[in-house]
């Protein structure tokens, strides 16, 4: 069985604006399995988004190799195209379109590129609303909607291009307790049915728990201090 994803030394600085820099990462490296769902921990600055965003090709290491599914995603990679059939995201404030309904929310990827939703991803969006126990949300508006049900939306966008990984970047953090107890054990979910590999960065140590293995960061900062 092939890694879904695998992360070979990956570091990253940023400037602090005074001509100095910071390291976020340091030589980050793992292994995410088909179908298995990874929770990434750790304080606030020590490079959880900022490691998520380099998987999603939204950000580019200082050195190291990110792997999907074999590819090198940094070498002539058309990343667009990447991210839109290949990796799904989950962004913590779910930013659904408020003028859209929830199915045209779950259908957005599906027309980059086109101007017609083909009739077979339209049911397939359907079908993911069903799954994620919200059909009968499909024509209402995100105001309209609580925060647990925006959050099962936002999924359901994230997976209505079949991708083969899923990132999700704090995606209970706006949640009470049940209500992100319950989008995880949805996450779980997917990663068995779907063999979706999942790699879910949370603060939550109980939210973390669902996830088949755990990854800690540090903040690398406070470590030298």
């Amino acid at each position: 069985m092939m890694e879904a994803l695998v992360l070979d030394r990956i570091s990253k600085s940023f400037s602090d604006g005074e001509g100095q820099s910071r390291k976020v990462l340091d030589g980050v490296s793992l292994s995410l399995s088909e179908g298995e769902f990874l929770a990434i921990t750790g304080p606030s600055g020590s490079g959880k988004t900022t490691l998520l965003r380099i998987i999603a090709t939204l950000l580019e290491p200082d050195s190291g190799k990110c792997l999907v599914y074999g590819q090198d995603i940094s070498e002539g990679t058309d990343q667009p195209t990447l991210r839109n059939r290949t990796i799904g995201f989950v962004f913590q404030d779910h930013r659904l379109l408020p003028q859209l309904s929830v199915i045209q929310n779950v259908l957005l990827p599906a027309l980059a590129g086109e101007k017609v939703v083909p009739d077979p991803v339209h049911d397939y969006a359907l079908s993911l609303l069903k799954y994620a126990g919200i059909s009968d949300l499909a024509s209402k508006y995100p105001e309209t909607i609580s925060g647990g049900e925006a959050s099962r939306v936002a999924l359901c966008r994230a997976l209505v291009m079949r991708p083969k990984l899923l990132l999700a970047d704090e995606p209970t953090g706006q949640l009470d307790r049940d209500n992100a107890l319950n989008v995880a054990r949805l996450l779980q979910k997917v990663s068995r049915d779907f063999g979706t590999g999942i790699v879910m960065v949370t603060h939550s140590d109980e939210v973390a728990s669902i996830a088949d293995r755990r990854l800690s960061l540090y903040d690398l900062n406070k470590a030298e201090e």
